[in-house]
């Protein structure tokens, strides 16, 4: 009896076991999958629920503690920039909104284009005819403090939100400028800033067209220039990009086709062979007329794939100083709640292979001193005395 009892015993305890030895491995395999769709360890996600709650409980400022999208916002913001890559970053749905209506051409704010490089926020460039510029705003100038509050360390998109405001209100912008000891102050008025991204004029015989950026209209705007100049007789063209921060590089690609007669324009190398990629010229309208390009140290990304491209075809010399140097292509990937990510996915060479990212372009004629006065400008007029000599040399003068 005994015995008949033990054996029942053991053969409960092996079908408990075996019973539990299938649980406990659908549990397991339940949590696997489970954990493989965490962004994080759950040990880490735990302290970060340990940190919300502390923040939530112990903050000063309980009366403004951020909702849940906001907190989750900064999260995202925060593993972003763990990267290290001012160039990728998240972007909350309200910023995404912004850049695009920028990209469309029109925003409000104070008109210049600003950059992160090596903790700093820098102004890359002022926007022709807008209140940076009218001050004086330089590129390379570092944003140190807007109005009381200082910036340093900030998130360049945070720098952006604080800039812009309502058109006909003032603020103050402190910025240190390199080579002087003392911050320089400027007060602007914000303004709407509609951004005509090319201008052209006639300089005696010749062509003289500003590309102030590489928006969607830019290419049908610079069709436009060249044909208002060819049709005033011009004999030659200066490609005016200083300040140039550049913008969408399918629009790089048709701008330096208008000077190019084919050949390739840029080459892009990325981590996923799907971004790698070769973009060539097709033949455009100001192929054979004498060229002249203007770059400076607020010349950047697009402006750049340009320039090189020209420079490296030998159609024509570039005068000025040495570019920003962005080489890196980023391209948008949506999230849901109409946020999304702009991710570095690739470096750009020029045709000839040289790397623009961190060295930038170096001009054929180094020449410094740029001023909104054109009698002073020395870089315009060297660019026109260069522009001569080339139109001479082509009609088969001395020089």
């Amino acid at each position: 009896m005994f015995k008949r009892l033990r054996d029942i015993f053991i053969g409960v305890l092996i079908g408990v076991f075996f019973v539990s030895a299938i649980v406990a491995s659908g549990a397991s395999d339940s949590a696997n999958e489970w954990a493989r769709l965490l962004p994080f360890s759950q040990h880490n996600l735990m302290i970060m629920k340990q940190a919300r709650a502390s923040l939530e409980l112990f903050h000063v400022n309980d009366e403004s503690m951020p909702d849940e999208k906001k907190f989750f916002f900064g999260a995202m913001k925060g593993m972003v920039a763990a990267l290290d890559d001012p160039y990728t970053r998240f972007v909350d749905p309200e910023q995404l909104s912004e850049e695009g209506l920028e990209m469309e051409g029109e925003y409000g704010g104070l008109g210049m284009y600003i950059g992160q490089r090596e903790g700093k926020v820098l102004v890359i460039s002022p926007i022709e005819g807008t209140p940076a510029e009218r001050v004086g705003v330089k590129p390379m100038d570092e944003i140190v403090k807007i109005d009381d509050q200082v910036v340093i360390g900030m998130d360049q998109g945070e720098v952006v939100k604080i800039l812009r405001g309502a058109p006909n209100t003032s603020v103050t912008v402190w910025m240190r400028r390199s080579g002087e000891e003392e911050l320089k102050s400027f007060d602007m008025t914000r303004e709407v800033i509609n951004i005509k991204t090319v201008r052209a004029e006639m300089m005696d015989s010749i062509g003289y067209i500003k590309l102030n950026n590489f928006h969607q209209k830019t290419a049908i705007e610079l069709v436009d220039a060249i044909r208002e100049v060819t049709s005033n007789d011009a004999e030659g063209i200066v490609l005016d990009m200083r300040n140039n921060p550049g913008g969408l590089l399918n629009v790089a690609v048709e701008v330096a086709s208008q000077f190019l007669d084919g050949g390739l324009v840029v080459s892009m190398k990325g981590r996923v062979n799907r971004y790698d990629e070769s973009l060539y010229a097709e033949r455009g309208l100001a192929t054979d007329l004498p060229l002249v390009v203007l770059i400076n140290e607020g010349s950047a990304s697009a402006s750049e794939i340009v320039a090189g491209a020209i420079q490296d075809h030998k159609r024509g010399p570039l005068v000025g100083t040495k570019s920003y140097g962005k080489g890196l292509v980023q391209s948008l990937f949506p999230l849901p709640d109409n946020a999304g990510m702009y991710i570095t996915i690739a470096r750009y060479t020029t045709p000839s292979g040289k790397v623009i990212d961190h060295k930038g372009l170096l001009p054929d004629y180094v020449i410094e001193g740029s001023s909104l006065v054109r009698s002073e400008d020395k870089q315009l007029q060297k660019a026109l005395g260069v522009m001569k000599n080339v139109m001479l040399s082509d009609s088969g003068g001395d020089i």
